[in-house]
């Protein structure tokens, strides 16, 4: 059995570096859903008590450590490594396990700030999933039950519930395609809306709530060229 030590924590936040490469290679298979767009990984805070400034990465395996830059903005750019690969290394932050949840970054460039492209949220789903980066934990996500924890099951279905995070707390979600527009229902927005004490910390949208969403991503009516425009809680209507 092999494991890895790291002296700063004793709970580390790890992923498997094999599933995050499968997350890159699915990137690259399916880039025409976003083929100007660039990938990055991203942390973001689970916890209240999640301090998200001094972030480091390693790739780490038997004999192999590679360091991976972290940006300001805590995403990053996960270096390939065949011997990783061989020694199925794992990517380790110096953060405790459940203080910080994983994204994929897919953005296509040029957008106006608070608006986003559907053609990368459906690509960061697809990332997210095959890269094993959701963190929910408890049986109650029906939707990460066996029969949806399949990349193109959750990706492309009602009840797949892949849930994405705003850069600020949300008031609404706006889909615009040419002239037709449509709000999100409430039932897209902070989690679904039925978020109790007792199921809050087995989301990953824990301290993120007022922050997330669920995008229509599995519905061909709406192009990958559609925006996904958001109302930020304190901004000028």
């Amino acid at each position: 059995m092999q494991s890895v030590t790291v002296s700063t924590t004793r709970d580390p936040v790890d992923k498997s570096y094999r599933n995050m490469i499968k997350g890159m290679d699915r990137f690259e298979r399916e880039h025409a859903l976003a083929p100007a767009a660039s990938l990055r990984f991203r942390l973001l805070p689970r916890l209240s008590t999640a301090k998200m400034t001094g972030i480091t990465l390693r790739v780490a395996g038997d004999n192999v450590t590679l360091p991976v830059p972290v940006a300001d903005d805590n995403s990053f750019v996960l270096p390939r490594s065949e011997q990783a690969l061989r020694e199925d290394a794992a990517v380790l932050a110096n953060r405790k396990t459940n203080s910080m949840t994983w994204r994929a970054s897919v953005r296509t460039p040029g957008l106006p700030e608070g608006v986003r492209r559907l053609g990368d949220l459906r690509l960061e789903c697809k990332v997210g999933m095959d890269a094993g980066l959701i963190s929910n934990s408890a049986p109650i996500f029906g939707w990460l039950s066996n029969m949806l924890t399949d990349t193109d099951k959750v990706c492309s279905s009602p009840d797949g519930n892949y849930l994405f995070f705003a850069e600020r707390p949300i008031y609404g979600v706006t889909l615009r395609h040419g002239a037709r527009t449509a709000p999100l229902p409430f039932k897209m927005l902070y989690a679904a809306g039925d978020q109790t004490a007792e199921t809050l910390p087995f989301c990953d949208c824990q301290v993120l709530l007022d922050h997330s969403y669920y995008a229509p991503i599995w519905d061909p009516a709406w192009p990958d060229d559609t925006l996904v425009e958001f109302d930020y809680i304190g901004s000028a209507p």
